[in-house]
């Protein structure tokens, strides 16, 4: 018998990393606030390893959705597989080409190609599709920041997120 609502216990679950940063940023503060000499200093680092899994616990909070979608996503030494219930595949993260996050599908899918084989499209709320997050924070030169937002955002059209070698140049120049 739990006495926390499902909902509740589904949220903190969803914050668990940001919530024990701000608990190591608590306890670091206060060693290094109220304790003096070693665990003082101590106490300092204690926060900024809190910081950091704060931060890092608010991104992975921010990419997690609702569960319970179509589909099953696995990840294994760098394999996404998905098992959908029309379609499925499986792709090499490091042979991925372009990551596209279509928000005209519903629910929303991530797109992910691969060069010579059929675009694999994964639900965003597919069981397991948070641990994406992972796969995708190795890619060179994503920007996390902006991929949060266009998950969060309201676009209508297909946005890419990341590509390996960029199809339009970096600068256009006017003249």
């Amino acid at each position: 018998m739990s006495f926390v609502r499902p909902e509740v216990r589904a949220g903190l679950w969803r914050w668990r990393e940001a919530l024990i940063g701000s608990g190591l940023i608590a306890l670091g503060l206060y060693w290094a606030l109220v304790v003096h000499g070693l665990i003082g200093w101590i106490g300092w680092a204690v926060v900024l390893c809190g910081a950091a899994l704060a931060i890092t616990g608010i991104q992975r909070a921010r990419f997690r959705g609702r569960a319970g979608g179509p589909g099953v996503v696995t990840v294994d030494e760098g394999q996404i597989v998905y098992f959908g219930p029309m379609t499925g595949g499986a792709v090499a993260a490091r042979d991925l080409e372009r990551l596209t996050l279509d928000p005209s599908a519903r629910p929303a899918h991530w797109i992910l190609t691969e060069p010579g084989q059929p675009p694999l499209q994964i639900p965003v709320n597919a069981e397991g599709a948070d641990a994406l997050f992972d796969v995708f924070a190795t890619l060179p030169g994503l920007r996390t920041e902006r991929m949060l937002k266009e998950l969060q955002g309201h676009s209508v059209h297909p946005v890419v997120i990341w590509e390996k070698t960029p199809l339009r140049p970096s600068a256009q120049w006017l003249h």
